[in-house]
């Protein structure tokens, strides 16, 4: 990865006045993955250190998680939908091509007026999403409410292969939201970095589908609309990667790393996350993991945790919070968010 600019947010604060998710109701246990994949549950638990994951109803697309994900956001922050300005959503799945999924949420909510758009960072596409909204929100760019909804969602049960080993077990389905607008001065959002390394584009992928390959028989036949992954190389990204996106934002936000409080990174693989985490530097970090429950749910599995860890009430005012995100692109992005008690921005 070559140096890359770390990006302090000039304008109004903005922080996290509210979180929510929601969770399918069917519960996947390892045996019944394993099954298919053809491996065992302990090799499973073994390999990842997940033991169940959710997927989403046969009625149930991106959108509709998303929609309960926001619901529980805005209730949580005393947000009404239309006092929102902008809705993000962070997504691989959407429910179509097009429009964009953040429109679907944007009409079911009922945030009318609001500025509505996805992006695809895939599984760094949360923290992609949330620098994005709370950079619109601290510039102004004519928002007609100082209010945004950023949403993680995805479906990743749709494109899966459940009889490749390498991928069937490792993912689920979820969604993720935040309520973001003004908070005190020196709180919310204080740093962040994004990057991409698109010469590893083929690491994560799904081949078919788009305008390179459009659906045909043949694509069918293939299997080229399945997710598909090099682990290994993947592997190596993350643990040589991540370690350095880190420092570099500690370093440009001149934060000594013993002052991060929490870190919520993407819930991709627990196995992979246990070797990662001794070369973060971190050392009074507490780590939120949800990979056991919830597997590697994409772009939602950030603010899956972090809605987690909120609802256990262990954030308290002035912590500052680490999230970070990895994956297809090969994408990588890292936020400091100084936590603010509180909502509406008082």
């Amino acid at each position: 990865m070559t140096d890359h600019p770390v990006r302090t947010p000039g304008g109004r604060p903005v922080g996290i006045l509210g979180t929510g998710s929601y969770l399918p109701a069917e519960a996947v246990s390892n045996e019944l993955v394993a099954e298919r994949a053809g491996v065992t549950a302990e090799w499973i638990s073994a390999k990842t250190g997940i033991r169940r994951r959710r997927y989403a109803a046969d009625h149930e697309a991106t959108s509709d998680l998303a929609v309960e994900a926001a619901r529980a956001a805005l209730a949580d922050a005393g947000i009404r939908a239309g006092q929102l300005g902008w809705i993000v959503v962070a997504t691989s799945t959407p429910d179509h091509p097009q429009p964009a999924t953040a429109c679907l949420v944007q009409h079911r909510i009922g945030a009318t007026g609001a500025a509505a758009f996805d992006i695809n960072a895939v599984c760094s596409g949360f923290v992609f999403a949330l620098v994005t909204a709370a950079g619109l929100l601290s510039a102004g760019s004519g928002a007609p409410a100082p209010y945004a909804l950023v949403i993680g969602a995805d479906v990743y049960s749709r494109i899966i292969d459940r009889t490749d080993r390498r991928t069937a077990v490792l993912f689920g389905d979820g969604a993720g939201a935040v309520v973001l607008g003004p908070v005190r001065p020196g709180y919310g959002l204080t740093g962040s970095l994004l990057t991409s390394d698109g010469a590893l584009n083929e690491l994560i992928q799904v081949p078919a589908g788009g305008s390179r390959a459009p659906a045909s028989e043949k694509t069918l036949a293939d299997g080229g609309h399945f997710f598909r992954m090099r682990g290994r190389a993947v592997s190596e990204y993350v643990l040589a990667e991540l370690p350095r996106a880190i420092r570099a934002l500690l370093a440009a936000q001149r934060t000594d790393a013993a002052s991060v409080d929490h870190f919520i990174p993407h819930q991709a693989n627990g196995v992979l996350l246990a070797k990662a985490l001794p070369d973060l530097g971190l050392p009074r970090a507490r780590t939120h993991l949800t990979v056991a429950e919830h597997g590697n749910t994409s772009a939602a599995s950030i603010p899956l945790a972090l809605d987690d860890a909120r609802r256990q009430d262990v954030f308290t005012d002035g912590e500052l919070l680490l999230l970070a995100g990895f994956g297809g692109g090969m994408s990588l992005g890292a936020a400091l968010v100084r936590w603010q008690d509180g909502h509406g921005g008082s």
